[in-house]
């Protein structure tokens, strides 16, 4: 699987100059690119940053109520260009994106806060998120539980394929007779 954290960065690289220079929703493909080309230059994620990037800017309208309403004491324009969007992520990843727990959400949005943001940021993305999802837990559980067991089938069909490949390689070689026992 590709490194989903160099994916995450460069999407919220993408989203920074998305935000911060009013860049067009039609460009953003093009914005990203370029951060590929920049940075990443023979990195595939197979698409995993612009799906990202895409269901951001497809859930805008839904994700920045949810700031507002969970950042009370800081207006949306106040929120740094780059926690803001950290929060975007980190929201669209926990409540919008299927394949994803919402809590590898969370954390990867705490990563990102540490690594990009300020030095109060990893606790404020915290603090807005793990409301969120405190408020969000019950119609969450069906998107863990259905994530889990996935997981759960997942594993056991690679643990089944790898006992497989055991057995065929454990196969018992015919009895050949040993030296001992030529003469004979």
């Amino acid at each position: 699987m590709a490194n989903r954290y160099l994916s995450r960065t460069l999407a919220l690289q993408t989203l920074y100059q998305w935000d911060f220079n009013g860049v067009h929703d039609a460009v953003v493909d093009e914005v990203l690119s370029y951060n590929f080309e920049e940075f990443a230059p023979d990195f595939d994620d197979e698409h995993f940053a612009q799906k990202l990037v895409k269901g951001v800017i497809a859930h805008k309208e839904e994700i920045n109520p949810l700031i507002i309403q969970y950042a009370p004491e800081w207006p949306l324009e106040q929120i740094t260009v780059i926690d803001r969007n950290i929060l975007r992520l980190g929201i669209y990843e926990m409540l919008y994106d299927q394949d994803i727990p919402a809590r590898v959400a969370i954390n990867e949005a705490i990563e990102l806060a540490k690594a990009y943001g300020g030095p109060s940021s990893s606790k404020f993305v915290n603090g807005v998120l793990g409301s969120i999802y405190k408020d969000s837990a019950d119609s969450l559980t069906e998107k863990e539980d259905r994530l889990e067991k996935a997981y759960q089938e997942k594993k056991k069909a690679r643990e089944t394929e790898l006992a497989d490949k055991e057995h065929e390689q454990l196969e018992v070689e015919p009895d050949l007779p040993s030296e001992e026992n030529k003469d004979e």
